[in-house]
């Protein structure tokens, strides 16, 4: 009787054991996996940051996708923006824009602001919103937690172009952003011209070196006065040098007439203009604000748009 007793708290033993085992490994497996959730629109809680409200339904525009950055080791978060198209007919395949925000704001800025779901229907982009933080999208030389050009231009677009249907060739891949974000589409674009061949900038901070008290970019690169070519080099600007017409990129600048950044913005215009590099600029009514940006938005997909139809019909 003893004996049988025994047999038997050691098969429970056993069972619980087992059972803790495969738990400890399935939360192991789902830490090392981008999880994916969707959702309707974005709502603001009361600290003002944006949060989301899952849905059951798979075949959601809206999905947010939360991947761990092996560079940096920690998760980030990113919108991705799905054509209603893309659910209807499974072998068609998309053109990726990727959308970046603007200092202090994150991954759901653009869509509190703009209906994303309606320009991903109208000009036929996968739309990808990361979380760049206070980034300036490049990577800190100082700061090993905040890899941004390699998380956006390595890691989240090889996730994108494995997970989603999508023209996997610089032609139809395309960057673009506003005022911090401007800075990073365009530094992202002419620092990998083999990756993105478009980009766009929107009331962009181009020239950071003129900002350098400003935006936690000292928390990125160090103090200026200790750190003044590091400064230079991760300006935007300062890569104007380095481009070529060659590469065949369309770009795109635009801002306000009453923006902060319209003096920097100009200089960058007669830079562009003086290397005879090919780009579109343009000046509007405006600050630096979303009106003015909901708007550029327009302007930007539109002229990407464009390109790509210029393109596709080059090659018939």
């Amino acid at each position: 009787m003893k004996l049988q007793f025994v047999k038997i708290l050691a098969c429970i033993v056993l069972f619980a054991t087992c059972c803790i085992s495969c738990k400890a490994n399935e939360n192991s497996s789902q830490a090392s996996e981008p999880k994916v959730k969707t959702t309707k629109k974005a709502t603001n809680n009361k600290a003002g940051r944006p949060t989301s409200k899952p849905e059951t339904n798979n075949n959601t525009q809206l999905q947010v996708v939360e991947m761990k950055s092996e560079k940096m080791g920690r998760c980030i978060s990113n919108l991705v923006v799905l054509p209603e198209q893309y659910f209807k007919d499974k072998t068609t395949t998309y053109p990726v824009l990727y959308l970046l925000h603007g200092y202090s704001d994150d991954y759901m800025a653009w869509q509190n602001h703009v209906d994303l779901t309606k320009h991903a229907n109208q000009y036929g982009f996968i739309i990808v919103c990361p979380d760049g933080q206070d980034s300036w999208y490049f990577d800190s030389p100082i700061d090993p937690s905040y890899q941004f050009e390699t998380y956006v231009s390595q890691e989240l677009r090889n996730y994108i172009e494995s997970n989603y249907r999508t023209i996997n060739d610089r032609k139809h891949r395309a960057i673009t952003g506003l005022s911090m974000g401007g800075h990073g589409a365009l530094w992202l674009a002419w620092r990998h011209p083999d990756i993105y061949g478009m980009c766009g900038s929107m009331s962009g901070g181009v020239d950071i070196t003129a900002i350098k008290d400003h935006y936690k970019i000292d928390k990125r690169l160090g103090k200026y006065d200790d750190n003044e070519a590091s400064w230079k080099s991760h300006s935007v600007i300062n890569l104007v040098p380095t481009l070529k017409n060659e590469n065949e990129q369309f770009i795109i600048i635009d801002d306000g007439l009453k923006d902060i950044f319209i003096k920097d913005n100009r200089a960058l215009h007669a830079a562009l203009k003086e290397r005879k590099i090919k780009h579109e600029y343009s000046e509007r009514p405006g600050r630096h604000s979303w009106d003015y940006w909901v708007e550029s938005l327009k302007q930007h997909l539109n002229s990407f748009s464009n390109r790509i139809h210029m393109i596709e019909m080059g090659d018939r």
